[in-house]
């Protein structure tokens, strides 16, 4: 079956973006649905998926990074308000029987993602 997970790498310190919160939503139109809130572990990942099995369904979701508190936490110097505070990344699932990797590459400036393996 398939399954959902994600990774964040820190590209300012050149390190995984450990203890990071990220929070997951199910989009209904245009309600998110929150369905859990996570802390990444040392090396800037999820311990479990995100969502696996029967859990994941096809359909439009959401992780929100919080990319601000995170690089505050680790001492950076930031200007209130941040130039990225919470980074939004919305996605589809059209496929429940795949591995969906969802992995964020981020500094206090700027960001990008990709599809994973």
């Amino acid at each position: 079956m398939g399954k959902l997970t994600t990774h964040v790498l820190d590209t300012m310190h050149g390190s995984p973006a450990a203890g990071m919160a990220v929070a997951l939503y199910r989009l209904d139109g245009a309600t998110a649905v929150p369905l859990k809130t996570i802390r990444l572990n040392d090396d800037g990942r999820a311990d479990q998926p995100l969502l696996a099995d029967a859990a994941l369904l096809p359909g439009r979701y959401r992780l929100v990074f919080s990319v601000a508190p995170y690089f505050r936490g680790r001492g950076v110097a930031l200007p209130e308000p941040a130039f990225l505070d919470e980074v939004p990344l919305d996605f589809g699932i059209a496929d429940a029987s795949l591995h969906y990797h969802v992995p964020l590459l981020a500094s206090p400036w700027s960001y990008s993602t990709y599809r994973g393996s």
